[in-house]
């Protein structure tokens, strides 16, 4: 019986619960008595102990409207300029708010955001019924942020019907028929819908906080309780649950992926597209119904204390909606997440009769569990001892150089930063950092010796950002590396974690934390990231503007200053090196079809982004990708069979969400992703090897390279 009632409500959820949506306004969303507590006590540390001290005044609350509207519609796509104006007398009243503990204004926001939200995809969906001139010569202005709010409700409603039009437009050139274009975009409409009603009091408590945060500085971040999880889970990597990768597919929480070695791989009674459509606490309890849930709340559900029982109602994979359910139980245990920790791998790079090993490391972040460390585990997991571990591991295999690759590396933990720097020089400063009074410190790597004195390359993008500027720069300064790729992200600020329920005496978990910058750090040299990154000894070709990526893209950063070099010798001169390194490097990439055709996409993405404006015409929408294709067709093939893989699944799904792709293809893809060529990494491993050519073939570079330690 419970099935049939399953059954039924999964195969109308699409239909009967939009009507609901259409005719039902969102709840109400109301504050509670945590949160406005939570941010007195916010305001309290904010505006005491912050590097960068600004009072919580009339001209910060109208900071913080501004960052608030925009966090919730960034792309004007939901208020008028009408809505703005209604709530334009409390512009200067969110610190009142703030104070006084009644976020009646905040909440009354969001709750009109919710409710105009509602309106634009019900005239969305509204816009299917009735398709589409697709022979009308117009263009769709898709980047709205810097633009005006919408005069009228006339206006806006043009806005929406040319976004839906392009939609329309994509998916009738992935050669998809006006019945099922008409049905995808239904049901797509509708889950965007349905995720309005799942809205709670703490993400609009969240989205305020941070609003009022990042009006101080960009990296100043309220977390709260799940946040703050979420962050230090990403810190220690490693959490206790059942070991399960999970995502929604059609408003069911479906297993993409399990963990080695965790419980539920380890049962071998759950596979990969198995449906959780209940959860229970402890052996031989009740499951609770899941479905369409927020994945968020069923994942706090299914973690838990480790040694305790979860229960799991399954729908397995090839089960109908009605088909036979099972019940799971199994034991929380501790997961690592392996799959965000270092990585090794091997590039062989043959030139005429000779092979050059080169190591790579790949650093997704420089995570560190505090709370092991601190309790004196002399195990506890972090970045740099799995880094010692991977180059002890290549050194076994004989490699010529190594390559750290930090490339979209976030940062993470300073210590781990100036530990990490230490592997490779033999004492000595790494970083200065400058306090809000103005004192400057100097932290350095005090461990005796190194573990590889060989040569070295850092690879970098515009995604590396922080603890990865941090060890980039020192190996820049030390002359210890050749730093290779794009300028990095320009984060020159040190950010520490202030629990607010210590702060007001409490031991329960109820206001969460500030991720609140208290420095700023600067090279060893003298200079900062700040704004200006890690600027490479060798480029690659970017898509980033500027203006728009990394530091440079927040209005409020702190700007680029330099103090005095702290006192450090350079352990190699890299100055004669670098000049024949990029002679070959271009002279090579000149020659390298792939190379060539990554910037002809590089020219082309950056050109796009500054028009923002694309044609809603069928028929130059239809040139437009018969010249792509036409391009794609006349490049030669580069790499293994895997890249039509690619360039097949995407051409099939053109248009389409991720959430619309089966989880049988969005695998197969991600599966061929990843045996696709790496053509930067690839450059920089040439590089590398070049390199070790030059310094094997001339004493005197050889001298001037080699590290003195």
């Amino acid at each position: 019986m419970r099935n049939k009632l399953l059954w039924i409500l999964l195969a109308f959820s699409a239909t009967t619960h939009a009507e609901q949506l259409e005719s039902a306004p969102p709840p109400i969303l109301l504050p509670q008595a945590q949160q406005l507590e939570a941010a007195h006590t916010s305001a309290r540390v904010l505006t005491r102990y912050h590097y960068k001290v600004m009072p919580l005044d009339n001209d910060m609350s109208e900071q913080i409207f501004t960052r608030y509207l925009k966090s919730l519609d960034s792309e004007k796509m939901f208020f008028t300029q009408a809505d703005i104006d209604h709530f334009s007398s409390s512009r200067t009243k969110m610190d009142d708010a703030i104070f006084s503990e009644d976020l009646t204004v905040p909440f009354a926001i969001f709750n009109l955001y919710e409710r105009r939200y509602v309106d634009r995809l019900t005239y969305a969906r509204s816009l299917l019924k009735r398709g589409f001139d697709l022979d009308q010569k117009e263009d769709y202005h898709y980047f709205r942020s810097k633009g005006e709010w919408a005069s009228s409700e006339a206006e806006l409603q043009d806005v929406w019907r040319k976004r839906v039009k392009n939609e329309w437009l994509m998916l009738k050139l992935a050669g998809k028929k006006d019945k099922d274009i008409r049905t995808t975009l239904d049901k797509r409409y509708n889950k965007t819908l349905s995720r309005v009603y799942k809205n709670k009091s703490e993400d609009v408590f969240q989205a305020f906080m941070d609003a009022y945060a990042m009006s101080i500085d960009p990296h100043t971040n309220y977390l709260g309780p799940k946040a703050s999880d979420s962050f230090n889970i990403s810190m220690k990597l490693s959490l206790v649950g059942i070991g399960a990768v999970l995502v929604e597919k059609d408003e069911l929480t479906t297993i993409r992926e399990l963990v080695a070695g965790g419980p539920a791989m380890r049962s071998g009674k759950l596979k990969v597209g198995d449906r959780i459509v209940g959860v229970g606490q402890g052996k031989g309890s009740v499951p609770t119904d899941v479905v369409g849930w927020r994945i968020d709340d069923t994942v706090e559900l299914i973690r838990g204390k480790k040694d305790t029982v979860v229960v799991l109602d399954i729908l397995p994979a090839n089960a109908s909606l009605d088909g036979k359910h099972k019940i799971i139980s199994l034991v929380r245990d501790k997961i690592n997440l392996e799959e965000q920790a270092v990585k090794r791998s091997i590039i062989e790079v043959k030139k005429d009769d000779v092979t050059h090993k080169i190591g790579v490391i790949s650093l997704p972040a420089f995570y560190q569990d505090f709370e092991a460390r601190s309790k004196g585990d002399k195990d506890f997991r972090s970045a740099t001892r799995d880094t010692s571990r991977a180059i002890e591991s290549l050194k076994n295999d004989k490699v010529d150089s190594i390559l750290i690759d930090l490339r979209n590396n976030g940062g993470g933990s300073l210590s781990e930063a100036i530990e990490m720097t230490g592997l490779f020089i033999d004492q000595g400063p790494v970083v200065q950092q400058r306090n809000a009074g103005g004192d400057v410190s100097v932290q350095r790597d005090e461990s005796e010796g190194v573990i590889w004195n060989g040569p070295l390359g850092v690879l970098i993008n515009r995604g590396s950002a922080s603890a990865s500027e941090i060890f980039a720069a020192a190996m820049q300064d030390y002359g210890r590396a050749v730093i290779i790729g794009e300028p990095s992200f320009g984060k020159g600020t040190v950010q520490t974690v202030v629990n607010l329920d210590e702060m007001s005496g409490g031991d329960k978990q109820k206001f969460g934390e500030l991720k609140m910058t208290i420095a700023q750090f600067f090279r060893i040299n003298g200079g900062t990231t700040q704004l200006r990154g890690v600027e490479p000894d060798i480029s690659f070709p970017s898509a980033s503007i500027a203006e728009e990526s990394g530091e440079a893209s927040y209005e409020n950063a702190l700007p680029w200053v330099q103090i005095a070099p702290a006192d450090y010798r350079r352990t190699g001169d890299l100055t004669n090196l670098l000049p024949t390194l990029k002679i070959r490097h271009d002279a090579r990439i000149e020659k390298n079809k792939g190379f060539q055709y990554l910037l002809e996409d590089i020219a082309e993405i950056v050109e796009r982004r500054k028009n923002r404006t694309i044609s809603l015409n069928l028929v130059e929408r239809r040139k437009e990708k018969d010249a792509r294709d036409a391009k794609d067709k006349s490049r030669e093939k580069v790499g293994d069979a895997e890249t039509s893989d690619v360039e097949q699944h995407n051409s099939q799904n053109a248009g389409l969400q991720s959430n619309e792709i089966s989880l049988e293809e969005e695998l197969a893809a991600e599966k061929a992703r990843k045996k696709t060529k790496d053509i930067l990494l690839n450059e920089a491993a040439n590089i590398l090897s070049d390199e070790i050519e030059l310094v094997q073939t001339d004493g005197k570079l050889a001298a001037s390279v080699r590290p003195r330690l």
